[in-house]
Formats: structure tokens, sequence, C-alpha cells
């Protein structure tokens, strides 16, 4: 479960659309050694003359078994998802290489406390993180910060609120439209909301930020300023916004 691996061809077994741009897909890959929370793998889609395109995704799932799952948001003029997002079927075979990555990913065995960072579709992985936790009932604290656009640009939203249990909280961060009821005004994650809504440096929580780039770099500047220690804070990035 922690290796990457050749390329392997997986077949396309569910797709949901989950936002307007973005897409949930389940795939089985025969072979597929398993992963671990927070690890990502390589999408390959070769064209009918031959040109390919390859793109980095982060997974939703980890454990053993050989389905896997992968949410997608389109980026505009993009090569691999668009296709992802507004034409993969069910049936459809993809090349998947992988898992990938050491460094970001969280073990039932860790009994720090947790404090995952999400902006926009880099809730995949974290979500990933929070599910292999509630499914291990593991009792180390774990709190998300998931800052998004809007609640209908939020991918998992629904299941997002329903992992609330006595050991993990979720605080929404909406930048441009917040629901009816929503607990503090519309606007980007700053000093304050990192106080209000995070885990204390003082606990010394293992800290997960992934979202955009110019995001990631505003979160951990953000949480580095608050006294959380360099060590202690883990980041993944992506280009697109």
């Amino acid at each position: 479960m922690t290796g990457a691996q050749d390329w392997l061809v997986g077949t396309i077994t569910e797709t949901r659309r989950v936002t307007r741009h973005g897409s949930v897909l389940g795939i089985d890959i025969p072979g597929w050694p398993g992963n671990l929370a927070g690890q990502h793998v390589d999408v390959r889609l070769t064209a009918e003359d031959g040109y390919q395109a390859t793109r980095s995704y982060s997974l939703a799932s980890s454990g053993p078994g050989s389905r896997v799952e992968l949410a997608v948001d389109e980026v505009v003029d993009g090569e691999v998802s668009p296709y992802l997002v507004q034409e993969a079927r069910p049936g459809d075979q993809l090349e998947i290489r992988g898992p990938i990555g050491r460094y970001f990913v969280w073990t039932p065995d860790v009994a720090d406390p947790v404090q995952l960072v999400a902006g926009g579709s880099g809730i995949v992985p974290l979500l990933a993180i929070a599910r292999a936790h509630a499914q291990s009932d593991s009792t180390a604290p774990m709190r998300l910060l998931y800052s998004v656009r809007s609640r209908e640009n939020a991918l998992y939203a629904d299941e997002v609120d329903a992992i609330g249990t006595s050991s993990f909280r979720t605080d929404w961060v909406y930048t441009r439209t917040a629901p009816p009821g929503a607990s503090r005004p519309v606007g980007r994650i700053d000093a304050a909301t990192v106080a209000a809504s995070t885990i204390p440096a003082a606990e010394r929580p293992l800290v997960f930020v992934c979202g955009p780039t110019r995001f990631v770099e505003t979160a951990a500047d953000l949480l580095l300023a608050a006294g959380h220690a360099p060590d202690r804070v883990r980041t993944e990035r992506f280009g697109g916004a």
C-alpha cells in the first residue's frame, strides 16, 4: 500500500456530478495495491492519434481493494479534467499509476491532533484522511477548515457536514457567497480565521494544507505566524484555481 506502481488499466464504474464543474469518479483497477489516506495518482489519457496527456489527482479513498475514488474540478482549457468531468462514463478505461506520495499521508496510529486546511478541490485528499479517521474510530482530535467560494462549489459538502463526531469538527469559510446562517462573514482566510477556527499551535497538531498554490502559501504563512512549527505543517498544492 505504499509504493508507486507501473501503469495499470482502470475501468470507470461510477460518475456522479457533485457541483456545476466537478464530478466524482469510482474506478476499478485490477492489481491496485491499495493506498494510504492522502496519496495521489497519475491519470493518463491517449487520443486516437496517439497523443497522451497526464495529470495528477488526489484520491478521496484509501485502504485495500481494487476500487478508488477521484473527485475532479474542471479546469478551463484543460486537457484531462474536461473529459473526466464532462464526458467520462461507466465502462470507459483510463491508465492509472500509483499510489504516489509518502509525505502527505495520515495513518490511524498517529495519536497527535490533526488540523486539515482545504481550499476548493484541495478537500479531496483531506476527505480521504477524514474518512480514514472516522473508519478507524481514532480518538485523536481532528479539525477541518474548508475554504470555498460558495456552498454550491464545495465538493463533498453534505458528507463533510455529516462527518462531525466527538473528535472531529468542521469550520467553513466562504469567500464569495455564504449560505443563510453562516457563522462568519464572507471573506478569505486571515489571522483571525486561523485563531478562531484551527487547533492552537500550543497543542502541536500535525497540519495538512491542500489547495491552489496561492491559497496554500497564504494558509501556510498564517499558520507559521500563529506559532505552528514548520516541521508540523505539510502542504500539497496544484496550479489551477
